[in-house]
């Protein structure tokens, strides 16, 4: 087979790992005892952690526009808790307690007496509320958030005292805006009643909603503390409440700012019990899919150790990255189940190896062989996962970015392990097989074929391994059935027009459906995503969203810059660009927006006769505003900011109001919208809602998620152009990753998966995963020295078809575990994970076999392979001698001197003769995966290549004319027995064919060029080394008639 590869890059990983498996080999126990003390140093870096679950740190962009915008109006509006709070100029969640109330009768309308008393009483059980911190009880307001001396209140309950009223209807209440008749509170109805039906003189009929709010002292450390404990028991309280149906009329809906903060909490913990039953099972799948039928030859402990190195090195990197003080967050716990999964492919990769290299050699030189061989195939898996992680290092997003850092270390230990800790342990395991060992119980057997006198329990449970005085035996060594129905069953079928047809049609159907989801996907990670399934957040954010939409956010608008207010054309900028903001149809108008420049300069133009003041200049107009206008209790007065001097306005604010905002999207096309108006004006200005820190992911996740996967195939191609520089091979294996990302992206969005910062992870993640299986079957493919496709599928198939299932199964079982906690967060890992496997392993067994033997190599040729002569039908009639020859084209000195030498038999390659083949080296590198279920102690392509050099051979001998050597010679060479049986066999069959009526059929056909042909192929090779001499064989596999065969059988 012709290499492939980088072949600098290729010798020296090769030499590398060479030498590495002869040290392993010899000192097996340095290599397993040094990583478990490294282990054990890593492992303390666990009393370092640092859990994070802040969710505006983690699923926000590090700078995005909104953290400017907020820094900006913190710059000059920062908000005082303790004295000048106004909740709709909060810049920061802060601490707070939010209830949404709805009917729980028939009557959904909440303007109801019963059902605002109920309200009151819940009011009072929040307010006055004991809890205990910090050796100390306190209540609500001990620690609210203050306007003046007063804590932030709910005055819409303050309709209690006019609701006998309304629910008879002698008072009406009007929408948006009213004066309580008995408190003269002004009411903002869109506050707090949410899906308000409103008719047509704006009297609101029902009310379906109602929401209240409670908001604490955030301004000191220990303030924030208390806020956060009082939240705890808030949300407690509420759950006791609604648990012990203390209220007969109304349902309460609960939120607090923690809540998010909990549920991550609580995502994190629901999959840590799956651990245990992940590990067992991958266990259970890796200690099966090793087992053979050989007890001697079988890995058992293997498998299983396969799955400790991959969570030995995962600990180990986790413990590294907590040493470097990286922030914990509970998505890293998806890792863990990736990295089984890579580990498990590496340890079928390296028993496939193993199994390849010669049971003759010592157990160092198997190591060193297996290393080599295994070198480019586990190194290219784990380069590009580990390259696909450090693409999203650079993410902006810090939950990328801390996933994709643990996850790359992770990958990298996974490595190391794998060529230490692993391979210590299988040369233990080699030492054992030398042994003729049991592979369990590690006691001496006895091989299959000298077992036949034992009980059927010995030999199905105690038997393996070969008898080292016939190593070669057929008995001892028989070919894996997968492997076979992969090269004679499922490469057939594939090799089949019709098939070829079908699979092409329902890729093309893939594509369709993928480009279709495509056109589905939607950005952004909701909050209600956050939560699992089964949390009261969720029913909050259920409410919230079908009751409180059409007035969402209070929205700031912030100019900022030193400018003279008092001058008519910055005054007509200002209000050019509020008008601005209330003819976009994601802002209501002029009556919900609050602007004190605006109302400023209207009072004054309707009172300057009574106040007889002026504003022409800016002294004057800035003493006016301070005298009239931003007096102590105003909340105007929270909106401008003058110089150190006072003698100019440094920034001022107003508010709008967003108006039927629902969903991602839309919240995005507003967020774009505002800041658009922004960019076009020509004062400096910044719009801001503490929720906008949340949206710019909207903005951000949709490019930094293209650029990620264009850059990762780049990559991609150029690694798989460094092992494998085919021009060619790197094409298909980039259409691949256009395919599988494209299907991924596609078939994600119909599976319900947004995009966002978690899918962005596995997107990169994607990238990597998705080389692996194409990789190595276009490498296969194009490495195969056969000149037809159908037989370059079939031989790359055989040597990659099994392992590609074991692989893809086994990630996917790795999985399985994340989907059973039942929390959007981990069920999107399983499910793109699923995808990305599946659409690899359906790219490797199906539709690139199909496409290269299409459009690949050898695709034009439409002939048999020529050395392959086929028997014609006369020809199947010659008679074959009884006896089944051994013979072997490969000499060494040993059989040269003790067998060739001591009969005068020349050694020089005759003239159109078969070619003695003086020295043998390996013929075939490790295609890719490789197999870990292999029984024989040859790989599949290497017994492919060494049939077609014995077909070679024969075929040559078959057309030699010029033979020296008699076959009278090499018979006497053998013994007189085999030569007088073979005779006899021979006249009988002659003597029987000429009787039959056949004969004369072909008696002109037949003349002397058909005898010397006949002779040929009947008569022994005159040149070829015997092992044995030819005696009749025993072994009815080697038969095709009682009496007779039709072609020689070879070892």
């Amino acid at each position: 087979m012709k290499r492939m590869g980088l072949r600098c890059l290729d010798d020296f990983l090769n030499r590398s790992f060479y030498r590495l498996g002869l040290l392993v080999g010899h000192h097996p126990g340095y290599f397993l005892i040094v990583p478990v003390l490294l282990f054990l140093l890593c492992l303390t870096g666990y009393q370092r952690i640092h859990y994070n679950i802040d969710p505006e740190y983690l699923f926000s962009p590090v700078n995005g526009p909104g953290k400017y915008e907020r820094a900006v109006v913190e710059e000059h509006f920062k908000l005082n808790y303790t004295h000048r709070f106004n909740v709709a100029r909060i810049t920061r969640a802060g601490r707070f307690g939010r209830v949404i109330i709805t009917s729980s009768t028939r009557n959904k309308n909440m303007l109801r007496a019963e059902v605002w008393k109920e309200m009151r009483t819940l009011d009072d059980l929040i307010q006055n509320m004991t809890v205990f911190y910090d050796e100390e009880y306190f209540t609500y307001k001990d620690i609210c958030a203050k306007w003046g001396n007063q804590c932030f209140q709910n005055d819409i309950l303050n309709l209690d005292q006019i609701m006998e009223k309304v629910e008879a209807g002698t008072l009406r209440l009007t929408f948006p805006i009213m004066i309580n008749p008995v408190t003269w509170d002004a009411h903002a109805f869109p506050v707090y009643f949410g899906g308000t039906e409103v008719s047509e003189d704006s009297t609101i009929l029902s009310v379906p909603s109602v929401q209240l709010a409670y908001f604490t002292n955030v301004d000191t450390k220990k303030f924030d503390a208390k806020g956060a404990a009082w939240e705890d028991g808030f949300l407690d309280k509420i759950e006791e409440i609604q648990d012990g149906g203390f209220f007969k009329h109304i349902r309460i809906a609960r939120f607090a700012s923690r809540t998010l903060d909990h549920e991550l909490e609580k995502n994190t913990r629901t999959v840590i019990p799956y651990f245990t039953s992940t590990f067992v099972i991958m266990a259970l799948f890796s200690i099966v899919t090793c087992m053979m039928a050989d007890w001697v030859r079988s890995k058992p402990w293997l498998g299983l150790l396969g799955n400790v190195s991959a969570c030995m090195a995962t600990v180990a990197a986790f413990g590294t990255c907590m040493y470097l003080d990286i922030d914990f967050i509970g998505i890293n716990l998806a890792a863990p189940f990736l990295m089984i999964g890579i580990g498990i492919d590496d340890t079928f990769v390296m028993l496939a190896a193993w199994r390849r290299t010669s049971i003759k050699d010592t157990v160092p030189e198997r190591m060193a062989k297996m290393l080599s061989e295994a070198a480019v195939s586990i190194t290219i898996t784990s380069v590009t996962d580990m390259i696909s992680f450090f693409i999203g290092i650079f993410n902006p997003f810090p939950s990328v970015r801390i996933f994709c850092i643990y996850s790359s270390v992770a990958t990298l230990f996974t490595f190391i392990f794998h060529l230490t800790f692993f391979t210590s342990c299988m040369a233990l395991a080699g030492y054992c097989e030398q042994g003729n060992r049991h592979s369990i119980v590690c006691v001496k057997v006895q091989p299959v074929s000298k077992s036949r006198h034992r009980s059927i329990f010995y030999r199905l449970l105690c038997t393996g391994g070969v008898d080292p005085n016939d190593i070669d035996n057929v008995t001892d060594n028989k070919e894996h059935r997968l492997m076979v129905f992969f090269r004679d069953y499922f490469a057939k079928f594939l090799n089949n027009s019709f098939a070829k047809i079908l699979i092409i049609t329902t890729f093309l159907l893939y594509l369709l459906g993928a480009g279709y989801g495509v056109t589905q996907i939607e950005e952004g990670l909701e909050r209600r995503k956050v939560a699992k399934s089964d949390s009261y957040a969720i029913e909050f954010f259920d409410r919230e969203d079908d009751y409180f939409r059409e007035f969402p956010y209070r929205i700031q608008v912030i100019v900022s810059g030193e400018l003279n207010y008092s001058d008519p054309v910055i005054q007509k900028e200002v209000e050019h660009l509020t008008q601005t903001f209330e003819n976009t149809s994601y802002v209501s108008g002029s009556l919900y927006s609050e602007s004190w420049l605006r109302s400023f300069l209207s009072y004054v133009e309707h009172n300057n006769d009574y106040l007889n003041i002026t504003i022409d200049n800016e002294n004057d107009f800035l003493s006016a505003l301070k005298e009239h206008w931003l007096y102590p209790s105003s909340q105007y007065a929270l909106d401008v900011k003058f110089n150190k001097n006072g003698t100019r306005i440094q920034a001022m604010r107003f508010m709008i109001q967003a108006v039927n905002i629902s969903g991602t999207e839309h919240e995005k096309e507003m967020v774009q919208a505002l800041r658009q108006i922004c960019s076009e004006s020509p004062l400096n200005v910044s719009v801001f809602h503490p929720y906008f820190v949340f949206f710019d992911q909207f903005e951000l996740v949709k490019p930094m998620s293209i650029q990620n996967m264009v850059m990762g195939a780049i990559i991609m191609m150029v690694i798989s152009f460094l092992f494998i520089p085919n021009p060619l091979c790197s094409l298909w294996v980039a259409f691949s990753i256009i395919s599988i990302e494209t299907g991924v992206v596609g078939y994600m969005a119909l599976w319900k998966v947004n995009l966002d910062s978690i899918s962005m992870i596995n997107l990169i993640m994607c990238i990597g995963f998705s080389v692996d299986f194409t990789a190595h079957i276009c490498y296969a493919y194009m490495s195969s020295s056969a000149k037809h496709p159908d037989k370059r599928v079939q031989e790359c198939l055989y040597a990659l078809g099994l392992p590609i299932f074991q692989g893809a199964f086994s990630t996917i079982l790795g999985m399985v575990a994340l989907l059973l906690p039942n929390n959007y967060l981990f069920s999107v890992f399983f499910k793109m994970v699923f995808l990305v496997v599946f659409f690899g392993a359906m790219h490797g067994l199906f539709l690139l076999p199909v496409l290269l033997s299409i459009f690949g190599p050898g695709s034009c040729t439409n002939y048999d392979d020529p050395d392959e002569i086929k028997l014609s039908s006369i020809e199947k009639t010659f008679p074959r001698p009884y006896c089944i020859p051994h013979p072997q084209f490969t000499l060494n000195g040993s059989n040269l001197g003790n067998n060739l030498k001591g009969h005068n038999l020349s050694l020089e390659n005759k003239p159109g003769g078969p070619k003695v083949n003086k020295a043998y080296v390996d013929l075939e590198k490790d295609l890719g995966l490789g197999t870990s279920e292999e029984n024989s102690s040859e790989s599949s392509s290497n017994k492919s290549n060494k049939k077609n050099i014995l077909d070679e051979d024969i075929s040559a001998w078959r057309r030699s004319y010029n033979l020296d050597l008699p076959a009278q010679r090499v018979l006497d060479i053998f013994g007189n027995d085999t030569e007088k049986e073979w005779r006899k066999s021979r006249e009988l069959y002659e003597s029987r064919r000429r009787s039959s009526d056949n004969w004369r059929k072909y008696q002109d056909s037949y003349n002397k060029s058909d005898e010397e042909r006949y002779n040929r192929r009947c008569t022994p090779p005159q040149e070829s080394y015997y092992r044995r001499p030819l005696s009749r064989s025993s072994s009815h596999h080697n038969l095709q008639h009682p009496r007779y065969v039709q072609e020689l059988r070879f070892p």
